[in-house]
C-alpha cells in the first residue's frame, strides 16, 4: 500500500473507532481502554458493562459483508492473546465475564455491534449476532 494510501487508512481507522466508542458510550458501556497495546499485539477497544468485559476489534469497510471478512483468523487469535495476557495482569477483573466483539464502521450507517464473535474456549469465530 502506497504512503498516502495507508495515511487515509489510519484516518479512517481513528475515525471508525472513534464512532465506535461513541456508539458502546451511548448504549452504557465504560471505555476501559482504546489502542491497547500489549507485547502480544493491539487491542481496538476494551469496554466494560455490568460483569461483562470486552475486548472489541474495530473494522471500517464499505459494507458489514466486508467488515466481517476483514477480520481474519490471524487477527482474531492476536486478539484473543492480547485479551489474555491483559487480563492476567489485572486480577482485580477476575470475576467479570470476558467477551470478543467486533464493530463493523461504514460509511453512511451506526457502527454495528457484533457480540461474541469469537469464542473464548475454542478461539474459533461463533455465529455472528
Amino acid at each position: 500500500m502506497k504512503t498516502r494510501a495507508r495515511q487515509k487508512a489510519e484516518q479512517r481507522g481513528r475515525r471508525g473507532e472513534w464512532l465506535a466508542v461513541a456508539a458502546l458510550v451511548l448504549r452504557g458501556w465504560r471505555i476501559v481502554g482504546r489502542r491497547v497495546k500489549t507485547p502480544l499485539g493491539e487491542i481496538d477497544i476494551i469496554a466494560r458493562r455490568g460483569r461483562v468485559l470486552a475486548f472489541i476489534e474495530v473494522k471500517w469497510r464499505s459494507s458489514e459483508a466486508g467488515a466481517r471478512e476483514a477480520f481474519h483468523p490471524r487477527q482474531q487469535a492476536r486478539l484473543m492473546r492480547a485479551a489474555a495476557l491483559w487480563r492476567a495482569r489485572r486480577t482485580s477483573l477476575d470475576r467479570l465475564a470476558t467477551r470478543f466483539d467486533l464493530i463493523c464502521v461504514s460509511p453512511g450507517r451506526w457502527p454495528l455491534h457484533l457480540c461474541g464473535v469469537l469464542s473464548a474456549d475454542s478461539g474459533r469465530e461463533n455465529d455472528l449476532i
